[in-house]
């Protein structure tokens, strides 16, 4: 069956055609991403970014809204002539107050480690208690660890869940006593 006419041909580029202007328009009319969501339900669509931003009592350009005073050549500020910004009226502070106390609460931790590695600390520190060179020789050691690595290791786990490790060791001391 013979080929499809033309198709067989290089495609020309076409200079005329402005591809800019067909982008531009096209992000223009997608809607804002907002990540923050106290911004998100005070948003409205209706108006635009900066009238948004401005109700909220947040920059638009963080230039204009701090800006950094002119020096003359001497170093010193230079005067102003008495022209000030007027004040933008705040008609949704909440959205600020909100982000402040969001910001101001406590960086929860969320380090931790597998159950896998858990298990493994523990059963090296119950067999071999602190003598790293044994553990490295151990044959649940299946990855080959070098003795720095497993007290590397242990030392995570150490820093990772202090309060659990304590309890470990007690009861560690505990069967001690018992056995003897």
């Amino acid at each position: 069956m013979p080929k499809a006419k033309g198709k067989s041909r290089r495609h020309k580029y076409s200079y005329n055609l402005n591809r800019k202007r067909l982008y531009r328009s096209a992000r223009r009319r997608a809607a804002p991403r907002i990540a923050c969501s106290h911004i998100r339900h005070a948003w409205d669509p209706t108006k635009s970014v900066a009238h948004n931003l401005a109700e909220m009592g947040l920059a638009e350009d963080p230039n204009k809204a701090v800006p950094i005073p002119k020096k003359n050549a001497l170093g010193t500020e230079a005067e102003s002539n008495g022209w000030e910004p007027r004040k933008k009226i705040v008609r949704k502070p909440y959205v600020v107050n909100e982000m402040e106390y969001e910001a101001s609460l406590p960086e929860k931790k969320s380090n931790t480690l597998s159950r896998d590695l858990i298990d493994y600390v523990r059963y090296m520190i119950q067999n071999h208690g602190e003598n790293y060179k044994e553990m490295a020789r151990d044959e649940k050691n299946y990855y080959q660890d070098t003795p720095k690595q497993i007290k590397r290791k242990i030392n995570v786990y150490k820093n990772f869940y202090p309060e659990e490790y304590k309890d470990f060791i007690a009861s560690l001391k505990q069967e001690k006593m018992d056995v003897q």
